[in-house]
Formats: C-alpha cells, sequence, structure tokens
C-alpha cells in the first residue's frame, strides 16, 4: 500500500461535527450477544416459553383466564412510536396495509415460532387483522395486538395446565424401543391443522425431554417429578405477565421489519439499558435467580453494598422485602423476577429490609432479616481488565505483551452531564490500562474485542483516539442523508507502540469503528474471525412509556466501506467459532445493505500491512503444529457436524449408541491433544474435570417474561460472572495474577496466545528490517 501524508486540518475540521454527547448515539449489537446473549436472538419472549411449556393438553378443558388489557399510556405510545418510525428510521419505511400484513406475520412468528399452539383455525381468525393493524395502531387502538396475545395466553396456560395434570400418566405409557423421530428444525413447518395434529407434536416433544433425562441416568421415578416441577414454575410466570409484557412484543413485532436493531423497550428495560452502559446502578450488589418458587441469591457483587455488610450469602433466598428501618414486609415468594428486583433496587444512602431463608434451609426454617444500605454498585467485571502474557520470542528470551480486554464501550451519561469529573467510560479506563501497562515494561499491546456487541458510539470514537495522533475516525449518515466526520480533532500523545485486534463474529458494532479505524490507519494488524457486521446507528427517543431505541443513521469506515453486512475482514484470519449462516448482521431479517460514500484522506502509521503475507505463513506453519489449534480445529469440525442434524431419534437403544459414538470421538480429540502435549491418554471421558450445572433458573440462562438471555430486569446488579478473590489480598499477589505464562494462556485460551505470538512475530520481523536497513546503510 502506498504512504499517504497526514489529513489536512481543513478537510477534516469543515465538516460540522457529528455532536455524539447530544444525540446518545448507541451501536448495539442484538445481544445480547450471547454471553451468546447472544444478542443475536431475536425473537424474544414466547419462542423460549414455548420450548419450556410444552403440554398434551388431551382432554382438558380451557381454563378461564383473565383478560390483558392495554392502557390509555401504551395507547398514546403507540402513536408514537408509529410516528417516529415513519419520521426518523433511515429506512424511510411507511407503516402501510404490506407493513401491517408483515407486521401479522412477524407478530405470530415471535409468539409462537415453533408452531405448536395455535392452529391453522386460529390463523385464520386472525387474517381479519392483517390490512388493519396499520390504521389501528397510528390512531392508538390496540386490539388487534391484544385480542392475539390474549387468545395465545389462553392456549398457553391450558397446555401447561394440561401438562401438569397428565403427564405422569404419559411417561408411564412411553414406549422407547419405536423408531420414531423428533425434528430440531421446524423451519417451514406448517400451521397444524387440528388439535390432534398439536397433540402429536407435543408429546413427541415431551418424549424427547424425558428421554433426555433417561440418558441423563435420571432415576425413572423422578423424572415425572422434576418436569411437572419445571412446568408448575413456569405456569406460574405465565399467570404474571402484565400489559407491558403484551405492549413490548407487539410493538417490537414492527420495529423489527424497520431493520433488527430498532427495538421498544417498556419502562423496566429501558432502565436496564442505561444501567449497561454506565456499568452502575443504586442497589445491594446481588445478582439473583429464580429457583422454583424462590428468588435465589446467585452472586454477591464484590465490594458492593451486601459484599461489605457481609450477611447475604450466596443461595440464600429471600422471601420479603422491606423498605427502610421500619417499613412493612412484602412477600415476594412466586413473585416475578423482575418485580422483586425493582423493589430491591433504590437510591443511594436509602435502606432495605430482606427476610431470607438460609441456604441448605428448609422452608419451615426461621427466616433471617438482613438490613442493607444501598449504594452505587460499580458492575466491574463488564469494564476494561488488563493482563500481561509472557511469550516465546525463539532465542530463549520472552517478550511481556499486555491484553487490554473490553467486553462493551460504556459510559456514564447522566455523570458525564453532571459534570462529574469522575464519569466512567470505556476511554477513560483503558487510558489508565495503558499506563499502567507501560510501567510494567510491556513490548507490545493487544485490544480484545471478542464478544463485544457493542455501545457508545462516543466512546468508539475516543477509544480510537488513545491509538492514533490525530484525523476521522468515523463517518456518519443520517437518514437526512447528510454525512458527519468525527474523530481526534487536537493533536496529543497516544500509544504508538505494536499493537493487535482481536475480533470474532460476536464484535459488532462500535467494536466494528475501532477494529475498521485501526485497520485503515495501518496502526496495527487486526486478528481473529470476520466481525459481526452492524453498520447502523441507534438514537434512544423518550415515548410517553417506556423508549424506542431507533436506527437514524448509518456509520462508515474512513475508508469509505461500510461494515454492514461485510464487517471487518482481519488481516489474519482464525477459524471461527460461530456459524456465519446463524450469527451476524448477514444472517438477521430486514437489515439494511451494505453500501459506500466518498472516503476520507488519512494517514497511514506504518507498513504493518505489508508484513500480513510473512506473518499469515508463519501463523499457518506454526497453528499446523499446536495442539491445543489442532484441538480447536477438531471441536469446531463436530460442531459443524452437529449444526447438520435436523432430527434426533426417540429409540433409546439409537440414542445410546450415538451417545456412546460421540463419547468415543471426543476421547480421541482429547487424547490427541494429550499425546501432542506429552501427557497420559484418559481411559476415558469421565477423567477429565467436570463442573456441576445449577438446575436453577439463572437469571442469566433464563429467558423469563422478557425474553433476553442474561436480561437486565432478572437481576439486581446486572453483572455477568462476578471476579473471584479476597478484598485480603495484597498487590502483589494480584499483580502476580495478571501475568500469564505462555504454556497456561495456550491451554485456556488458545487464539489469545496465537494473536500474542503474531504479535511477537511482527515485532521480530520489524526488528530483522531495521537491522537490515541499517547494516546497508553502513555499508554505503
Amino acid at each position: 500500500m502506498t504512504q499517504k501524508n497526514d489529513a489536512s486540518a481543513s478537510s477534516f475540521a469543515s465538516i460540522k461535527r457529528f455532536d455524539l454527547r447530544k444525540h446518545h448515539a448507541t451501536l448495539e449489537a442484538p445481544t445480547n450477544q450471547v454471553t451468546i446473549r447472544q444478542a443475536i436472538v431475536r425473537k424474544a419472549f414466547l419462542n423460549t416459553a414455548a420450548f419450556l411449556t410444552l403440554a398434551t393438553g388431551l382432554g382438558v378443558s380451557a381454563p378461564s383466564v383473565a383478560l390483558i388489557e392495554y392502557s390509555k399510556a401504551q395507547q398514546t405510545t403507540a402513536t408514537e412510536l408509529v410516528e417516529q418510525l415513519e419520521q426518523r428510521h433511515y429506512a424511510k419505511l411507511k407503516y402501510d396495509d404490506a407493513l401491517s400484513s408483515a407486521h401479522l406475520d412477524n407478530y405470530l412468528d415471535n409468539l409462537d415460532g415453533s408452531k405448536m399452539f395455535f392452529t391453522a383455525a386460529d390463523i385464520a381468525g386472525f387474517e381479519s387483522f392483517r390490512t388493519q393493524m396499520d390504521d389501528e395502531l397510528a390512531n392508538g387502538r390496540l386490539d388487534a395486538g391484544f385480542s392475539i396475545f390474549n387468545r395465545f395466553h389462553e392456549l398457553l396456560t391450558t397446555r401447561l395446565e394440561s401438562l401438569v395434570e397428565t403427564l405422569p400418566r404419559m411417561i408411564q405409557d412411553m414406549d422407547f424401543t419405536v423408531d420414531e423421530r423428533y425434528q430440531l428444525d421446524v423451519d417451514g413447518l406448517a400451521w397444524a391443522e387440528d388439535q390432534a395434529e398439536l397433540d402429536e407434536r407435543w408429546r413427541l416433544q415431551i418424549k424427547n425431554q424425558v428421554l433426555n433425562l433417561r440418558l441423563a441416568d435420571k432415576p425413572q421415578d423422578e423424572i415425572a417429578e422434576t418436569l411437572v416441577k419445571r412446568y408448575t414454575n413456569q405456569l406460574t410466570r405465565v399467570n404474571q405477565y402484565n400489559s407491558q409484557d403484551a405492549f413490548q412484543i407487539y410493538a417490537n413485532a414492527l420495529t423489527e421489519l424497520y431493520d433488527p436493531h430498532t427495538n421498544y423497550f417498556s419502562p423496566r428495560r429501558s432502565e436496564n439499558f442505561n444501567i449497561n452502559m454506565r456499568l452502575s446502578l443504586e442497589g445491594i450488589g446481588a445478582v439473583l435467580s429464580l429457583e422454583d418458587e424462590y428468588t435465589r441469591v446467585a452472586r454477591i457483587v464484590p465490594a458492593g453494598p451486601a459484599d461489605k455488610q457481609g450477611e447475604l450469602k450466596p443461595s440464600d433466598r429471600i422471601v420479603a422485602v422491606g423498605q427502610d428501618d421500619d417499613g412493612p414486609f412484602e412477600d415476594v415468594i412466586g413473585w416475578r423476577l423482575d418485580e422483586v428486583v425493582e423493589l430491591i433496587r433504590g437510591p443511594k444512602d436509602s435502606t432495605v429490609r430482606l427476610q431470607v431463608l438460609p441456604a441448605k434451609s428448609g422452608a419451615d426454617a426461621e427466616r433471617k432479616t438482613i438490613k442493607i444500605v444501598r449504594n452505587k454498585v460499580k458492575l466491574e467485571e463488564q469494564s476494561a481488565q488488563k493482563r500481561i502474557l509472557e511469550l516465546p520470542r525463539g532465542n530463549g528470551e520472552t517478550i511481556r505483551v499486555g491484553v487490554i480486554d473490553i467486553p462493551t464501550f460504556y459510559i456514564d451519561f447522566e455523570a458525564m452531564r453532571r459534570g462529574d469529573e469522575n464519569y466512567k467510560s470505556t476511554t477513560r479506563d483503558v487510558k489508565k490500562l495503558i499506563a499502567e501497562l507501560e510501567e510494567e515494561n510491556v513490548e507490545g499491546m493487544i485490544v480484545d474485542l471478542r464478544r463485544n456487541g457493542g455501545g457508545s458510539l462516543q466512546e468508539a470514537n475516543d477509544l480510537t483516539g488513545l491509538f492514533i495522533e490525530y484525523g476521522p475516525t468515523v463517518q456518519i449518515r443520517h437518514s437526512s442523508r447528510r454525512v458527519w466526520r468525527d474523530g481526534k480533532r487536537l493533536r496529543s500523545t497516544y500509544y504508538d507502540g505494536p499493537l493487535v485486534v482481536l475480533i470474532n463474529r460476536l464484535s459488532a458494532s462500535a467494536s466494528e469503528i475501532f477494529a475498521g479505524a485501526i485497520q485503515d490507519y495501518d496502526r496495527g494488524l487486526i486478528v481473529g474471525d470476520r466481525s459481526y457486521g452492524k453498520g447502523t446507528v441507534q438514537t434512544m427517543v423518550p415515548l410517553t412509556e417506556g423508549q424506542l431505541k431507533i436506527t437514524e443513521s448509518k456509520f462508515y469506515r474512513i475508508s469509505g466501506d461500510s461494515t454492514q453486512h461485510r464487517g471487518v475482514v482481519p488481516d489474519i484470519s482464525f477459524p471461527s467459532l460461530y456459524d456465519p449462516e446463524e450469527i451476524g448482521e448477514s444472517a438477521l431479517d430486514n437489515a439494511l445493505d451494505w453500501d459506500q460514500i466518498n472516503p476520507v484522506r488519512h494517514r497511514r502509521y506504518s507498513n504493518v500491512d505489508s508484513l500480513v503475507p510473512q506473518l499469515t505463513e508463519i501463523f499457518e506453519t506454526r497453528s499446523s503444529h499446536n495442539p491445543e489449534f489442532l484441538y480447536l480445529q477438531d471441536q469446531l469440525a463436530v460442531a459443524e457436524e452437529n449444526r447438520a442434524i435436523t432430527s434426533v431419534s426417540l429409540n433409546e437403544a439409537v440414542r445410546r449408541e450415538e451417545r456412546k459414538q460421540r463419547e468415543e470421538r471426543a476421547l480421541s480429540i482429547e487424547n490427541r491433544r494429550r499425546a501432542a502435549r506429552g501427557e497420559e491418554p484418559l481411559a476415558s471421558l469421565d477423567e477429565l474435570d467436570e463442573s456441576d450445572g445449577d438446575d436453577a433458573d439463572s437469571a442469566v440462562a433464563d429467558a423469563g417474561p422478557h425474553g433476553e438471555p442474561g436480561s437486565a430486569a432478572d437481576t439486581d446488579d446486572l453483572a455477568g460472572d462476578a471476579p473471584s478473590g479476597s478484598d485480603e489480598e495484597s498487590e502483589e499477589e494480584s499483580a502476580e495474577k495478571l501475568i500469564v505464562s505462555a504454556e497456561e494462556i495456550a491451554s485456556e485460551d488458545v487464539l489469545l496466545s496465537e494473536a500474542g505470538s503474531i504479535l511477537v512475530d511482527a515485532l521480530v520481523l520489524q526488528e530483522r528490517a531495521y537491522a537490515l536497513t541499517t547494516a546497508k546503510q553502513d555499508d554505503e
């Protein structure tokens, strides 16, 4: 590539600035990013419910289910929603009869995507709404949406009650010697013609669940009890659905037609979105989950109010909540998790009292009262973190490489507006980490953006400024088709050392802006998998009830290319851990198209791209002999084969033989790795250390009534796995844990190990090139 000079001040500064602080633009992948939350699950709310609430319904009449009614506030909100979509969305779509028809189809799919509840007769009855929904919704009428939801709610409740009643008899009558198959792939499945066809679908699915328990060596006499308990809990939650649940599903069935990242947030989800952005809240600092009818403490956030108070412990069950020092206790047994969370959260310095059943105690045990003063809870495990790798350079020496892991692009907008000098943001945290790593004499850095689904556009822009001296970083084209450019406007110091950016398929949006800018400036190497491909910018619009996250702009790299659909293509590619047909913008319905705009003149910092052919050759040679890398490739091959499976046998003997073959193959793969590492082979997989799972419906795993795995509504602190370690640990011990040897990191994370090795390779090649150049100059 040709070397270009610095961009002139006039070519950059003459363009009106897109004020990120004013617009609070966000660059967020669905994300849930999977955990593989991920983000990526589009069909919210009841697809999960459909999976968990399978029932027979044989011979049981429909129960009397109270109708869920919409409110006046939701009527006003519906009118505002349609107006905002038509006037502000980038796609400029009119909500007309054609879109109304698509809205109906999408709504039905979101409610019953597995086609396990509605019959063809139900669907025919809904046809009268097909071209009326646009007229109704624009005028604040929600009759169609709530009529369909109430019918679904009735069918769902009927099935659950039927299942709870008939399950023991069904299990007793099951024959696992019959050659039947259960269909895993339901794409293209037609609506059931009648009740008998639905009953057959349910029979097969329940039989598969029972067989799974048998294969897991669950005692036969406990299987019915386990499933009845599970569905009884689900019935309790179904009976707690409310108008916000119905309205949110109906509204999002429309917003998704504009693009997959335009979403309506109910009031509760709006608050959770804000918490995720600022990585803090005011509460007690406890991660909660549901276990049967109890709210269970899953984790305590280190250094949070509950941790400092010291009495609340993991696995304690919260049975009642009281406000202030003497407010009455409110019994919360059987409550929705999000409603318990709302009771426990509260303003800083206020008091909440909890009545708990201690872990492992019975339901009739004496209740313990715990008083906790609420305070600000910082979700540090979602903030940027550092570590140091010590990697070999080939001559018996090692090189220290700094790693900065950035899980999301966050900023506390509210604190920033207040003028709080200590407001939290990604860029502020990373700037401190860079300084600390430089003091520890690292020779290069890796910015790890794997699984980073995005966040604040402002932060993606500002973070890039830590690695360049000056210049544009992103272009934004508004729905008005005006283009703004933003970037680092004032020259200042920056980290100019060797840099690698590690991405994967779940790196989205703001991550793609940063990675794309680093690549366009030739500032560092991009390694990993092709990124998600989300090139759109969302703005939060307040509504009468809740908020609308609307796609109002698209962003472009300074090269002029959009990342939409295509993502950022790494300089050196690693094997993909995710199926691109299932994960990524290109896999989503109604995603906006890829396009280009004019490039921006910009500086190129190095010729690191000229090293890519050599680095790729070295990488491929090394990885072909790396037992951890080969092990990963073997696992990916198995995963690819498993993805091709569309049905499973319900014959127990067949399934056990299939499982035996899978275990033998897994053992062979494991022993091949162990042999390459010089370790003794295993006789069976049972010799591997295994961690027990948790049968509780945890906040991270349970979709709940809001339908997003790991939904913010499900926890007090919205944290993921809390970091381990004691507050009494010495600084020396803490620092020592941040330094990881090559062998340890290879075993733990082979892709990070390879990213580090590529950085070392680049350093060595550059040193050799410099030495040759110097030698030639000396000869001359």
